[in-house]
């Protein structure tokens, strides 16, 4: 019996470089799926529709939500996202792992649908430091920097609810660190196959 698919979800708060860490990831592990998220907020520069999110308005996002489309959504910093249920369903289905990258209050949902997920936090080095690197991006007004701040002592203290902490201090580390993860619950996935099969 061949080891269950993994549903890989990485979260954090905003600007603790989860974005640039899943990007390596799926460098790294080219046959991981991943789900692009679903958002009523405005694309940053250089963000692209359907690649980096799919962006709909809000009415649309709803229509979705009454059809029981995603997997998860929730509201964060004044704007909505969310899972689309289909695409994961039908990658893990056939076999893939798959890559979703939300926030805390999705995790938790994704969490109670697929208790087996494998839940990793990403934890900023300060923040002072998280707090630079979302200044630095230069996207948000702000007002909107003090709304994500404000969100990020409830984010961080999220963490003990996830499987594992990653430390993004140097991203190579840190990369270094979930593949480790990952390699390690695969493995676990296959002894739990491979003990089933011979039962």
């Amino acid at each position: 019996m061949a080891a269950k698919p993994l549903l890989i979800v990485v979260s954090g708060p905003s600007g603790s470089g989860k974005g640039t860490l899943c990007a390596m990831l799926r460098q790294a592990l080219p046959n991981l799926a991943y789900s692009v998220s679903a958002t009523t907020r405005q694309p940053r520069p250089g963000e692209r529709n359907e690649v980096d999110y799919f962006f709909i308005p809000d009415a649309e996002f709803q229509q979705l939500i009454d059809r029981g489309e995603f997997l998860e959504w929730a509201e964060v910093y004044g704007h909505r996202y969310g899972t689309a249920r289909p695409a994961v369903e039908a990658q893990l289905k056939a076999g893939r792992d798959m890559l979703l990258e939300i926030d805390v209050q999705g995790a938790m949902n994704i969490k109670k649908s697929f208790p087996d997920a494998l839940l990793i936090f990403v934890q900023p080095p300060s923040l002072q430091e998280l707090g630079a690197r979302i200044a630095n991006r230069g996207t948000e007004s702000l007002q909107d920097l003090k709304v994500r701040m404000d969100c990020v002592l409830s984010e961080l203290q999220a963490a003990e609810q996830y499987d594992h902490v990653v430390l993004n201090d140097k991203p190579e580390d840190a990369l270094a660190e979930l593949l480790e993860i990952i390699g390690d619950a695969k493995g676990k996935r296959s002894e739990v196959g491979k003990k089933i099969q011979n039962e």
